[in-house]
């Protein structure tokens, strides 16, 4: 999923930090691979977070990194912001999680039942991808081609392990409105990718998908994660099914000679 990546290893691995890496003009910068939310340090807890900084500052002079939400150590910097991570536990099961669901939310999946939608199971990892590039081209130009198609590869080689999920909404035509692909591990299920056509907007076929995938997996040990979002309409749509924040942390800083410390910002 990345280009290059090395990793920041802490005394006798008490904690690791995976770093993914880019180099321009000989220079190390990290990045965020795509349909990757969170990284950070893995394992001890306890870490003097400056010498983390330094450590990794020494290694590249240029960084967007993604802490994950145990690292709340890290949020002393200026450089550092909070970002939304919204989930709720699936073990309370379904009729509990029905009930947290808001007002609006429960009297949409009413008016949805007169649509005759059907969810599907599905196989087919490419057509949700080729959706989900097709709808949101515009908001996220920087995924590439080559991206996807390293992250079909990955969804194959978990689907054999029952760790991606593909879930969408037909109409009574066979026509995809809306389709979800999540990856699973044994904590939680992440809703990684969402694709809604207008046509399933208009009659809230999103609401029904993600109700369904929640019905489906309602009782089982396990955290649902929205992957998000600090945009507003995305916030509140996640903030409806009753899913708390549990955020996550994004350093930027920028260490580059001059003049290139100039065209990075």
């Amino acid at each position: 999923m990345t280009d290059n990546w090395y990793g920041l290893i802490i005394d006798d691995y008490t904690a690791i930090m995976p770093l993914p890496c880019r180099k321009k003009f000989g220079i190390n910068y990290l990045y965020t691979p795509p349909f990757m939310q969170q990284l950070g340090l893995i394992g001890e807890e306890e870490i003097d977070a400056n010498a983390v900084i330094k450590a990794v500052q020494t290694f590249a002079s240029y960084g967007d990194y993604l802490f994950n939400f145990e690292n709340s150590f890290i949020q002393s910097p200026d450089s550092v912001k909070s970002c939304n991570n919204f989930i709720f536990d699936l073990s309370v099961g379904y009729e509990t999680l029905y009930k947290n669901y808001s007002t609006n939310l429960q009297r949409n999946l009413k008016k949805v039942q007169s649509e005759n939608l059907e969810y599907y199971i599905s196989e087919d990892i490419q057509q949700t991808l080729h959706l989900h590039r097709q709808l949101q081209s515009k908001n996220i130009s920087h995924v590439t081609a080559h991206d996807y198609h390293r992250f079909k590869n990955l969804c194959i080689l978990l689907k054999e392990k029952d760790q991606c999920i593909v879930r969408q909404v037909k109409n009574k035509n066979g026509e995809i409105l809306s389709a979800a692909l999540s990856l699973k591990d044994n904590r939680r299920i992440y809703n990684i990718i969402n694709a809604t056509t207008e046509e399933g907007k208009n009659i809230n076929a999103n609401h029904f998908l993600i109700d369904n995938i929640i019905q489906e997996f309602a009782g089982q040990n396990l955290l649902f994660d929205f992957e998000g979002s600090n945009i507003t309409g995305v916030k509140n749509f996640y903030k409806m099914f009753g899913s708390i924040n549990q955020p996550y942390f994004h350093w930027h800083y920028n260490n580059l000679p001059w003049p290139l410390k100039l065209f990075k910002h």
